[in-house]
């Protein structure tokens, strides 16, 4: 008997059922049967489910002689099934990796409950992934099962059957089956969970549920629509034949409501000559099922009264009065933005006509996001070293809570933004300025990039197209003509970078200034930033840090977090930060597995962790002056470099111990390689090499050269390498013997 009998009907699926059926045959959890039924399908779907059941015992086929539809699908697949536990899948939907083993993990750490419901996420044709909104009523508060009584928020998700876990015998025993129709979930969904004696949650995307451009039923318009008002029957006629489930007859009341709105206001539902059918019929749903005291909420008032009343010419004319108000709002809008956009330009005119201010200096990072990186550094040492000199901070308003007390905020395309650019005659920033910005004679810019270049920049991009985008060469070279100063942090920086971006400006080997907060920061402050994290004490915090594939559409992360920090045991967790350009998330923070990703300073999350894992990022360049474990990530090496390019072979010169696959990756942590003695001579050669100057004074060294105009000469020396104190990191007093770890098997990803 296998513990899980995933059901996957077929019905016009060819071109996603190889992925379907994969996704579900490759999971780390074997002890599964895969029952594929041909909906008599009139494509390929039954040769390509019967070629998989050839190569796959797990794999059990049935072919209908007529179309039923996907409830008698799963109907007939039912009567077969033989797991502990029924998971349906539709036919272009794809299991996430591991999933069918957190599922068994948390059916065995709830007790076996009757229902589990997990989360899933949307994947649309254009390769954009959206997680749902259900996150926050699936918490798993702890590993006791309850009744829907305790969490009736469940009944506001999706009635979808692909969501949930179902324990066979209790689905037997009560009967439950698919009706026929589109709308088939709603009333297997409904009485499945009031009924269910023991409900348990996942909060984890366990499905990915394909959106299609064409052909889903939610996305197409007809008449089949209508089956919505049987399915609603049928669920109000299951809880007359069952007196005890009567306290659910207002809440199913509010959803059918609910329901039915959504299907008549979205235009590509309905055909427009269906709509005043389909408002009659919901008008009479609602008076045969309204339940007194149903406790209507006010944000859904109004929509219950057009459903109430059938104002099929009320909705209509307020959806037009609606279209036409967002048009003269959008066309205001453009007025008021041009007129402004005149305005201002007239202001920054008149700014460059005033003198140069000789106290002012203005500084930004990343494009307006926050206060970090060089410039943050030379921020600080410029109010420390030069007080006499004021300092402006450019960032975006969500941004700037993050900015600490001292120098003026300033937003992006503001009044006083053109005055700081037009009057400062310092301008620092690891980026590119405004392109409408006039660099005026005696303005000094200060360009600091953002880091050690691993992958190609500058010019090298002409050969990489993948890389380089949309990259305006000819604005590139004359955004180098206005730089004055280029902050380099070793010499491999510097050589590239005069030759990548060729100009007149004087390069500043003294070090990165960013890393300067690793020399003066004390154990006591990383003992601080762990707890403000939530790393509990006595853990390895490993810092997970990815960087963007410029050869991928999408951003899809091969390292499944969640099961590494299984495999490797409760002294381990990780900060999963992702890159700024994923828009997301690496991971929904759970556990042992930290989202960080909105951390407005990535040198507090190098400080807090014991160890970094990173693929290609520059990353790895600044972490390194920490003298703490690096391990890389190189699963894709040959693609990476062939679409970005690479300035050395990573693999051949790492800082630390180089993992191909997450099998190795775990691999390493568990036998503590990650910091043996060959680790720490990897390390040692790449601090070398990369890190020569970074000894916490690389900020003092380009405000004294640059604002105070001190000589080479007179600037603080560097020092040594073997004479540097980085702060340690709190696993350092841990025992050197490798750390306990759960001693499972590889296995298949």
């Amino acid at each position: 008997m296998p513990r899980f009998s995933v059901i996957v009907p077929a019905y016009k699926v060819q071109a996603y059922l190889h992925e379907c059926l994969d996704s579900v045959l490759s999971q780390s959890y074997p002890d599964l049967e895969l029952i594929g039924v041909d909906d008599c399908s009139p494509d390929a779907c039954g040769a390509i489910l019967d070629e998989y059941a050839v190569r796959d015992p797990r794999v059990r086929v049935l072919h209908l002689p007529g179309n039923t539809g996907p409830g008698g699908a799963r109907n007939a697949a039912l009567e077969e099934a033989a797991g502990d536990y029924l998971l349906f899948l539709d036919g272009d939907d794809t299991l996430a990796p591991d999933a069918l083993r957190s599922i068994a993990d948390r059916l065995k750490e709830t007790d076996e409950p009757d229902v589990l419901v997990y989360d899933h996420a949307r994947t649309y044709w254009s390769g954009e992934t959206v997680h749902s909104r259900a996150a926050g009523r699936l918490t798993e508060q702890d590993s006791a099962p309850f009744r829907l009584e305790n969490r009736p928020g469940l009944l506001r998700l999706r009635t979808v059957a692909w969501n949930k876990a179902c324990r066979r015998e209790f689905v037997r025993e009560h009967g439950f089956a698919f009706p026929p129709g589109h709308y088939a979930d709603t009333p297997w969904t409904y009485p499945l969970l009031m009924t269910a004696e023991s409900l348990a949650t996942l909060d984890r995307v366990c499905v990915h549920h394909r959106q299609r451009r064409h052909g889903s039923v939610p996305r197409t318009a007809g008449e089949r629509h209508f089956d919505v008002f049987e399915q609603y029957d049928r669920v109000f006629a299951y809880l007359d034949e069952r007196p005890e489930l009567a306290a659910w007859r207002p809440v199913l009341f509010r959803r059918m409501v609910d329901h039915l709105w959504a299907v008549s206001a979205r235009r590509n539902r309905l055909p427009r000559r269906a709509r005043a059918e389909f408002l009659r019929r919901a008008r009479a749903h609602y008076r045969r099922y309204r339940t007194p005291g149903a406790g209507v909420p006010p944000r859904t008032r109004f929509r219950h009264a057009l459903v109430r009343f059938g104002l099929r010419r009320t909705w209509t004319a307020l959806r037009w009065a609606s279209a036409v108000g967002r048009a003269a709002t959008h066309f205001a809008g453009l007025l008021l933005r041009g007129v402004r956009a005149a305005l201002l330009k007239a202001h920054y005119r008149v700014q460059r006509c005033l003198p140069l201010r000789a106290d002012r200096a203005v500084f930004t990072a990343d494009g307006g996001q926050g206060y970090g990186g060089d410039p943050a550094a030379l921020e600080r040492a410029c109010r420390s070293l030069a007080p006499h000199i004021g300092t402006a901070w450019i960032a975006r308003p969500e941004y700037h809570a993050a900015i600490p007390p001292g120098p003026r905020r300033v937003t992006p395309g503001t009044a006083a933004y053109w005055t700081a650019l037009a009057r400062s005659t310092y301008l620092v920033t690891d980026a590119g300025l405004d392109r409408r910005l006039v660099k005026r004679p005696g303005q000094i810019l200060v360009q600091t990039h953002r880091g050690t270049p691993l992958k190609h920049q500058g010019l090298d991009l002409q050969e990489r197209p993948a890389a380089a985008r949309d990259t305006d060469f000819a604005q590139l070279l004359r955004e180098v003509d206005t730089w004055d100063f280029v902050v380099s942090a070793n010499r491999h920086s510097t050589l590239t970078g005069e030759r990548v971006h060729p100009g007149r400006y004087t390069t500043l080997e003294y070090g990165r200034p960013r890393t300067d907060l690793f020399q003066s920061t004390t154990s006591h402050d990383v003992a601080q930033l762990r707890e403000s994290l939530g790393v509990p004490e006595g853990t390895v915090a490993i810092l997970y840090a990815p960087t963007h594939r410029d050869y991928r559409r999408t951003q899809r992360h091969t390292l499944d977090l969640e099961r590494i920090v299984r495999r490797l045991g409760p002294r381990f967790v990780v900060l999963a930060r992702a890159h700024p350009r994923h828009g997301g998330p690496l991971a929904r923070a759970a556990g042992r597995v930290i989202d960080v990703t909105g951390h407005p300073s990535v040198e507090s999350l190098c400080l807090a962790s014991d160890a970094l894992v990173t693929d290609y990022s520059s990353l790895m360049f600044d972490y390194a002056s920490l003298d703490r474990p690096i391990v890389i990530h190189a699963d894709d090496w040959e693609a990476f470099t062939a679409a970005s390019g690479t300035y050395f072979d990573l693999r051949s010169f790492p800082p630390g111990a180089v993992a191909r696959s997450e099998d190795e990756l775990i691999d390493i942590f568990a036998t503590g390689h990650w910091r043996g003695s060959r680790s720490a001579q990897l390390r040692s050669a790449f601090r070398e090499r990369f890190c020569p100057y970074d000894d916490g004074r690389a900020a003092e060294r380009v405000v004294r050269r640059v604002v105070l105009g001190e000589s080479d000469t007179g600037l603080p020396a560097v020092v040594p390498l073997d004479e540097r104190r980085a702060v340690p990191s709190a696993a350092a007093a841990l025992d050197r013997s490798p750390l306990t770890t759960v001693p499972h098997p590889a296995g298949p990803r």
